[in-house]
């Protein structure tokens, strides 16, 4: 069968909306959508320094190979920041793939690790954690976002962008809800310009399996050991559920994007709070101390 764009056999087809497309015109259309959405959310300013976050992933390598393109048309520039959480094992793989991928494109690259930032890696932190009830990501999850903000501005990044896509979104949101922690919802909103230091995820509204495929028909490597902590908290078993109906529904991992899209901006206009200035780092936050500096502080509580 032909592409439904052009004369050349298709390649990849979207249940959800029936359209059959060759490997170029999918790759054509993935780097469309992506900037649309940066389009349609204000995401990057003209002559903004974008500080691209890798991991070593199929999403954020497939996010630097598009963003990358974007910048050699269009008014912005990008540099790499990785975070290196400490894993033995396994972090040293992405990075080093990271390393390569980023010097064939010749984008500047720069590594921060959580021992640098914290004096605790992600394993020295979880083996504090002692009898309470966090999960590994969720220690994990707040360093690095911390440690991203620290990179951000140690490169003078106006932008800080990430690989999460449209299925990160709502597993993201399902998981909220079932915590009880609803305010996060209010975070959600992918129009984040009235933020001092933006947080953008150029892929959030693009289904995790055309990320894949994007990867794979670009010969983009990456790491493909899964982290050894994923399967603490539920977020597989999330995603194999919204698959599940995906498979049996097409389009309705699209539909439950967009009523979240509108829940987050309910919940971010009723759930403004004044921000403050953190008095241990000088972060902002909505408290005395940020969630990071009260971790941390409670992990090396734990250690002594």
């Amino acid at each position: 069968m032909k592409c439904d764009r052009c004369e050349n056999q298709i390649a990849y087809t979207r249940k959800y909306s029936g359209e059959k497309l060759c490997s170029e015109c999918f790759s054509n259309s993935i780097l469309r959508k992506t900037a649309k959405t940066i389009s349609k959310y204000k995401m990057i300013q003209n002559d903004e320094l974008v500080a691209v976050a890798v991991s070593g992933g199929k999403d954020s390598l497939a996010l630097l190979n598009i963003m990358n393109k974007m910048a050699a048309n269009h008014n912005f520039r990008i540099k790499v920041i990785t975070i290196d959480e400490g894993i033995p094992g396994y972090r040293d793989e992405a990075l080093g793939i990271v390393e390569k991928f980023c010097k064939n494109l010749n984008v500047d690259l720069k590594v921060y690790s959580y021992k640098e930032l914290f004096e605790l890696s992600l394993d020295e932190a979880l083996d504090l954690r002692g009898n309470e009830k966090i999960s590994s990501c969720s220690i994990c999850g707040t360093l690095r976002r911390r440690a991203m903000e620290y990179a951000a501005k140690d490169i003078c990044a106006n932008v800080i962008a990430t690989g999460h896509n449209l299925d990160d979104t709502l597993q993201t949101f399902i998981i909220n809800m079932l915590s009880g922690d609803t305010s996060k919802v209010g975070w959600m909103d992918p129009d984040t310009s009235g933020n001092s230091l933006r947080k953008i995820k150029p892929f959030c509204e693009i289904y995790e399996s055309e990320i894949v495929f994007y990867a794979f028909t670009n010969d983009i490597p990456f790491q493909s050991e899964p982290c050894p902590h994923m399967n603490e908290g539920i977020r597989t078993e999330i995603r194999e559920f919204l698959n599940s109906l995906e498979k049996r529904h097409s389009g309705i991992k699209n539909n439950l994007y967009q009523s979240i899209i509108k829940v987050s901006r309910i919940v971010k206009g009723s759930n403004q709070k004044q921000k403050m200035i953190c008095e241990k780092c000088g972060s902002e936050c909505t408290g005395t101390t940020c969630s990071v500096c009260n971790m941390v502080l409670k992990l090396k509580e734990n250690k002594t």
